[in-house]
């Protein structure tokens, strides 16, 4: 017992040493209360209610063994390490310190072996969690049959979850801010408006959604602008709450909803979207999608795809090999799938028949709107805490801000691409301009979104 509290003692010790002495290198405004309670400021001028917890000193023996991400989520999941005081996004920025890496190198190595000497031999905290996915991970290997296992890993969670965090049209992609002060709200409606008029949707257009999410697109292409939709999914919960809603906006004649893969879909389209369903199709499978989606179109029927890509490299094979942090996001969020890079998202456009017309970024939209969802998903934690437990809980709001800060480092970005079924030997049927677009656009308020519904 002697012994034990000795070690104890010592491992305070040491844990609160090393603590002062980073805080003189990085001086952040945050604080660390290590397992006894002890308040350890990480600067001169730190925010009292901003501190990261340690639930004991098996955690840092634990990370010391096994300094891998994947080691760190688990114990964060478990609540071993947690943030207090604030959402993840305004922690992580407070705890932001320029040349950080710099300064880390004149810490001392043997001050940092000497401090950390007397954990590790330390027991391990058990980091061993539920939400994470059985199969393989990446996707690269698949049959079309998988597809529905990765999405319902994701998607069907729970519609409420869902519910906690998002806009009141439960779009579960990237907002459009024509003001960066507009709520998520106005973000979305304008986001789902944006696609309507770049596809020049107008009543009577056979309109497909591949991938619908919870029915957004559809329903406002269908209101606003008299198309006959029709959605594909393969989540039962985003279907069925789809269903409700048309139900409940009297849309039962404009707009079908169903469960199918995009592979064995069969009909006629004037116009098509795919709004962030692109990640989950697979680089391997990109020619074979778009050529799919090719044969669904009309003569001069236009496609709007909108996906989430990485950094091009010089050659596919540097590319696709997986790092600890996107094996991480798929074995534990976002199982099979796969971020393709612009270039070879165009050429596999352009190989099976399509001709490009619009290609725009809208990264800086994306790091915005993981940004509203962090705060959001925070600010209701008991609620979600009930629907999905505290480990997923914890999981996906670290899932949100790392999203956020992937789109601002540049490390994730975002495009739509506006592409025409190529007629061949005739000219292209889209518009002389993108006047359509912006001449006379009147962002409709808040207010006038109410009355409207």
């Amino acid at each position: 017992m002697f012994g034990r509290k000795k070690r104890y003692n010592r491992q305070l010790t040491s844990a609160r040493t090393l603590l002062e002495q980073l805080a003189l290198k990085f001086d952040n405004r945050v604080s660390v209360r290590l397992w006894d309670g002890t308040m350890v400021p990480l600067g001169k001028d730190v925010d009292p209610d901003l501190f990261l917890s340690i639930s004991g000193p098996g955690v840092v023996g634990s990370l010391l063994r096994w300094p891998t991400p994947d080691n760190l989520l688990r114990h964060y999941a478990r609540g071993h390490i947690d943030f207090h005081g604030a959402d993840i996004h305004t922690f992580i920025e407070a705890m932001y310190v320029q040349n950080s890496r710099s300064r880390a190198k004149t810490i001392g190595k043997s001050a940092m072996i000497r401090a950390l000497l007397p954990f590790v031999l330390e027991p391990a905290s058990s980091s061993v969690v539920d939400n994470e996915y059985q199969g393989n991970v990446s996707g690269r290997d698949r049959v079309q049959a998988e597809n529905l296992d990765f999405v319902k890993f994701h998607y069907d969670v729970s519609n409420e979850f869902y519910e906690l965090f998002l806009d009141k049209e439960m779009v579960y992609t990237c907002g459009y801010f024509t003001d960066w002060d507009n709520s998520l709200d106005q973000a979305q409606y304008d986001k789902l408006d944006m696609i309507c008029r770049k596809l020049q949707l107008k009543p009577g257009d056979r309109f497909l959604d591949i991938g619908f999410g919870w029915g957004g697109l559809l329903c406002h292409a269908a209101k606003h602008y008299g198309v006959q939709a029709h959605g594909i999914t393969l989540s039962e919960n985003q279907l069925q709450y789809t269903q409700e809603k048309v139900r409940r906006l009297g849309l039962e004649d404009h707009v079908k909803v169903e469960i199918c893969d995009y592979a064995y879909l069969e009909g006629d389209y004037d116009r098509v979207a795919s709004i962030c369903m692109y990640e989950h199709v697979g680089i391997d499978n990109m020619d074979s999608f778009m050529q799919k989606v090719n044969s669904l179109l009309t003569k001069n029927g236009r496609f709007l795809l909108q996906g989430i890509t990485r950094p091009g490299k010089e050659n596919m094979k540097s590319f696709r090999k997986m790092n600890a942090e996107r094996r991480l996001l798929a074995k534990h969020i976002f199982p099979g799938a796969e971020l393709d890079h612009l270039g070879h998202m165009v050429q596999s456009m352009e190989s099976q028949g399509f001709e490009i017309a619009d290609v725009e970024g809208w990264r800086n939209h994306y790091i915005q709107t993981c940004k509203i969802w962090c705060q959001r998903l925070y600010e209701r934690r008991e609620d979600a805490i009930k629907c999905v437990g505290a480990e997923k809980y914890r999981m996906w709001l670290l899932y949100l801000v790392g999203c956020s800060l992937a789109f601002k480092n540049g490390g994730a970005r975002l495009y739509q691409v506006l592409a025409e079924k190529h007629a061949r030997k005739e000219e292209s049927g889209m518009s002389p301009t993108r006047r359509h677009l912006y001449d006379g656009e009147q962002t409709t308020s808040e207010e006038e979104q109410l009355r409207v519904a």
